[in-house]
């Protein structure tokens, strides 16, 4: 990452109402049960709940889910690590994408980890059978993230993972680019036999967008975000476009954010990089995605966005009436910038998944979405 310059985009909006912080990051992946194995065995994740699959008759899948009518969707929730409710989705519909889009194309996703030491992190995901990384792990020599390394990997999930290392002296530290705690899914400070060694939770939350000015205003103006600053990095070197698993050529540009009390934002933009896909991933493709946000209100979140030029709600706010997450309220905005932002309202501690087992989604309730 080679060029810092500020961000350009308005600053002080206070998001949307009674927001707490994100609460889960939402993938839709090739297979749903290699995508447990991996999060709970590879990444040492803790498997929360998995669901009955959801279909039904009507025209209810595309209203509020953007998908085909007639699709069917299997759902499971993964804690990653003290901060991170992973939510993992694999639909069966018509006309689903079942190759994910590349690193590149717009819409794709990426999870990135943080460790302290990211090399000692590749040798034991070696060990325990790992895809190779893209490319070596590589180290940044100056800017925003002077000394950061890091290396990113694929995996099946359909999404890159990347692994990072910022040192205290790198200028984003300096900012409101939290580090991650003690890596734990349980709220009881209990570790996985499966965690991997230095690895502290998740470092960020990634997409590649079409647009990286209408990108960051949506998140600054419209979620509430705070811009961390941007880079540039000319990708005819044929070494870092293998990195970021691409092909040679174009300019990556880089926006990050900090949202909320928990969560990083990376937002990528590929000018010129060949190979790009059209179109954007829907949520039944596999490489579809969602971020949703813990709020108080679910109605007036819904109304709040609903307001916004470009936005459009899916259906209306809806209580889950029955099953393991009896009492969830929820509804799926399609956004201007072509992400779906879910709003969300869990009664954490009373929902009947918890009976069952000890493990638990990472509750919102104590946090403010300003307490950063």
């Amino acid at each position: 990452m080679t060029t810092d310059t500020a961000s350009r985009a308005p600053h002080g909006a206070s998001g949307v109402p009674t927001a707490r912080r994100v609460d889960h990051v939402a993938l839709t992946v090739p297979d749903l049960d290699a995508a447990v194995t991996y999060t709970t065995e590879m990444l040492g994740g803790e498997l929360v709940y998995r669901l009955p699959p959801l279909s039904r008759d009507d025209d209810w899948m595309r209203e509020h889910l953007d998908v085909p009518p007639r699709a069917t969707a299997e759902i499971a929730l993964v804690r990653l690590g003290p901060t991170t409710n992973l939510e993992l989705f694999e639909y069966t519909a018509p006309g689903r994408a079942a190759l994910p889009p590349g690193p590149h194309d717009p819409g794709a996703p990426r999870l990135g980890l943080r460790a302290d030491d990211v090399d000692a992190v590749l040798e034991v995901l070696g060990a325990r059978g790992h895809t190779e990384p893209f490319g070596p792990a590589r180290t940044v020599g100056s800017g925003l993230w002077a000394g950061t390394r890091w290396v990113r990997l694929p995996t099946p999930l359909g999404v890159p993972l990347e692994l990072r290392s910022v040192p205290k002296q790198a200028p984003i530290a300096a900012r409101r680019y939290s580090p991650a705690g003690r890596w734990t899914n349980r709220d009881d400070g209990s570790v996985s036999s499966a965690a991997l060694p230095t690895v502290r939770g998740l470092d960020h939350l990634a997409w590649t967008v079409s647009d990286l000015d209408a990108a960051e205003d949506f998140f600054v103006r419209v979620l509430g975000a705070e811009p961390l600053g941007r880079t540039v990095q000319d990708l005819g070197d044929p070494g870092l476009a293998a990195a970021h698993g691409v092909p040679r050529g174009g300019i990556l540009h880089h926006c990050a954010l900090r949202a909320g009390p928990t969560d990083n934002i990376e937002l990528t933009h590929y000018r010129g990089t060949p190979g790009l896909r059209p179109g954007l991933p829907r949520n039944s493709d596999v490489g579809g995605s969602h971020l949703a946000l813990y709020v108080d209100d679910v109605d007036a979140a819904a109304a709040y966005l609903a307001a916004e030029p470009g936005c459009t709600v899916l259906g209306a706010p809806e209580t889950i009436e029955e099953g393991p997450l009896t009492g969830d309220r929820w509804v799926y905005v399609r956004t201007s910038i072509g992400l779906y932002v879910e709003v969300v309202r869990m009664p954490d501690g009373e929902l009947p998944y918890e009976r069952d087992t000890a493990a638990r989604r990472r509750a919102s309730h104590g946090l403010r979405w300003e307490d950063r």
